[in-house]
């Protein structure tokens, strides 16, 4: 919790001082009532009373109400206030960690988990914090002064208030024990909950087309069920606490008023009137006590989850990511593009066998270098240590002649136009989601047009009512995966990077389509160096070099014709998918 209150900035802090100062005040004037109904009380029973001085003390009564009412909602502005903007600047704080983190820090979390952290449990913070300036400074404030206000006065009434807090403090102490435990699963579960959501909405089509429908309901209704029964385990606890403060508040006022009526009844009649008003006085302050712990259970209740969510919080705030950027922010413009790796060798995180084995060589600026293998022989791994998604768990990968380490990270990713396996669209327009690579640049309408002709998504981009600027809905879902894969292509060419990494790419394309981007992004891309991961042998077969992979171990690396005469792995691949006549022209 101090963890989170370390947040807090200098206005924030200000804001919560008036707000102690507005509350020590708006107790002040509340514990003043009794004190005016002690004297009307005293004024009644006398023989010297006066209408006109008790209507004197009924209108100090009413400033003092009008009072505190002002600096009730004083206090309510500034506590909202100060929630808000700190639930504005940690949820950004939150997600510029995020963004920062790598590939293993994001599995590490889950992104379902992530997305709860910086909405659902920033906002449970923002919750405690408006309460806790509310409440939390309110109750010793108004508890220690109403405990004054009674001290020396008769040790029956004392006694009873006394055994009120104690069973009050008891009841929040319970609670406390009781639901933090529970909402600490809530949270899980609520964690659980959504990944089954996102993935049965990801999923959709796969879902109904195995008419796997009833799966997912029951797969739903079992996390949506554990969450409830936790929910209303927790609900009951609470819903035990107002009754029982009220029944103890009322308890406590009985009492009193029962001790009173029989030491009043004992008395000398010269200590009556002082016993009856210090019975009225006694009941009003025990009462304004016993409000100050209920307003500290109100906050028991909401810390539990906000402890919680607090420590999830941190979670992500503390967790550094390992993979940290140098400073280099300049390289030799004659190696432009030149990429080397030197021994590496890569294992993912709590995996006990290597995905890559031993990885070595060199593509110089200009070259395209294709790489193909088996399904999960490490091919799109490969390509993705040089963005650095993944380091190196042995060996150093070099671009023009400097560790990719030791380089700053926006300059790191300039030089690389990255076109993912699954292709990205965001919510926007044609436009926006190819400039989206030079966010930091301007890209003018000749950069779109040329990167819309070179991935030959001008063609259908043409027919579209408002060309460029039509909208793309989120994740792309108004337009077909072949489409988004142009596109993708498209935001990379209008990027010019030195390097140009083609996940797989071209695997939604038609042949046709796939050689007329290839032949184009050939001609417009004569400069850069292009890394082209496929299964496809005629994507790749014209690539300067050919990297094949098998199991994570280099099988062999040429070209298409050098791979079919010393490649086993390689001719196996071109066997099942060229003829005997183009195997045999290769051979030529």
């Amino acid at each position: 919790m101090i963890k989170m209150f370390k947040n807090l900035n200098k206005k924030e802090m200000l804001f919560i001082l008036i707000s102690i100062l507005l509350i020590v005040l708006q107790v002040y004037l509340d514990l003043k009532v009794p004190d005016f109904m002690s004297e009307i009380t005293k004024l009644v029973q006398s023989d010297s009373n006066s209408l006109n001085s008790v209507l004197v003390y009924g209108i100090y009564m009413m400033l003092c109400s009008l009072g505190s009412l002002v600096c009730a909602i004083l206090i309510g502005y500034l506590a909202a206030y100060t929630g808000t903007s700190f639930e504005k600047r940690l949820r950004k704080k939150v997600f510029d960690k995020v963004q920062n983190f790598g590939m293993e820090e994001i599995k590490k979390f889950s992104t379902s988990s992530l997305i709860i952290r910086s909405t659902n449990d920033v906002t449970q913070v923002k919750m405690f914090i408006v309460l806790s300036i509310q409440m939390l400074a309110k109750t010793p404030i108004m508890a220690t002064m109403a405990i004054l206000k009674i001290a020396g006065k008769e040790f029956n009434f004392s006694l009873i208030t006394l055994i009120g807090v104690i069973i009050v403090i008891l009841m929040d102490l319970i609670v406390i024990l009781v639901a933090i435990p529970k909402f600490r699963v809530v949270q899980k579960l609520t964690d659980n909950l959504n990944t089954i959501t996102r993935e049965n909405l990801t999923g959709i089509r796969v879902v109904r087309a195995y008419n796997a429908e009833k799966h997912e309901q029951d797969k739903f209704s079992k996390a949506n069920n554990e969450l409830t029964d936790t929910h209303l385990f927790i609900q009951k606890i609470m819903a035990l606490l107002n009754p029982v403060l009220s029944t103890i508040m009322g308890g406590m006022s009985l009492a009193i008023y029962v001790v009173g009526a029989t030491l009043i009844s004992k008395a000398m009649m010269a200590d009556k009137l002082l016993l009856f008003s210090d019975m009225v006085v006694f009941s009003s302050y025990s009462v304004q006590i016993i409000i100050s712990f209920m307003l500290l259970t109100v906050l028991f209740i909401v810390y539990p989850r906000s402890a919680v969510s607090m420590n999830r919080i941190s979670e992500v705030l503390d967790e550094n990511s390992k993979i940290i950027f140098g400073k280099v922010k300049k390289s030799d413009d004659k190696l432009s593009g030149c990429v080397e790796f030197n021994n590496v060798s890569f294992k993912y995180p709590d995996a006990e066998e290597y995905a890559l084995k031993n990885i070595s060589f060199k593509a110089k600026k200009g070259d395209t270098v294709a790489i193909i293998g088996s399904t999960g022989c490490g091919k799109s791994t490969l390509v993705n240590l040089i963005p650095r998604f993944y380091d190196t768990s042995e060996g150093d990968i070099t671009i023009d002649g400097i560790n990719i380490k030791d380089y700053d990270e926006s300059f790191l990713y300039s030089k690389i136009g990255y076109v993912s396996q699954k292709a990205v669209m965001f919510k926007g327009t044609v436009q926006s989601n190819i400039a989206f690579g030079k966010m930091s640049k301007k890209v003018d309408a000749d950069d779109i047009s040329s990167a819309l002709k070179v991935s030959c998504a001008h063609e259908f981009v043409s027919k579209m009512e408002d060309k460029e600027k039509s909208e793309i809905a989120q994740s792309g879902t108004n337009i077909s995966g072949g489409q988004k894969q142009r596109l993708s292509i498209a935001r990379a060419v209008a990027k010019k990077p030195e390097i140009y990494i083609f996940d797989d790419s071209f695997s939604a394309l038609d042949y046709k389509t796939d050689y007329e981007v290839r032949k184009k992004l050939d001609k417009y891309t004569k400069n850069a160096t292009k890394f082209i991961v496929s299964s496809r042998i005629g994507t790749i077969k014209d690539a300067d070099t050919i990297i094949v992979l098998d199991d994570g171990v280099v099988s062999g690396i040429g070209t298409h014709k050098e791979l079919l005469k010393n490649c086993k792995v390689y001719r196996e691949i071109a066997e099942s998918q060229l003829s005997k006549e183009e195997i045999k022209n290769a051979w030529a």
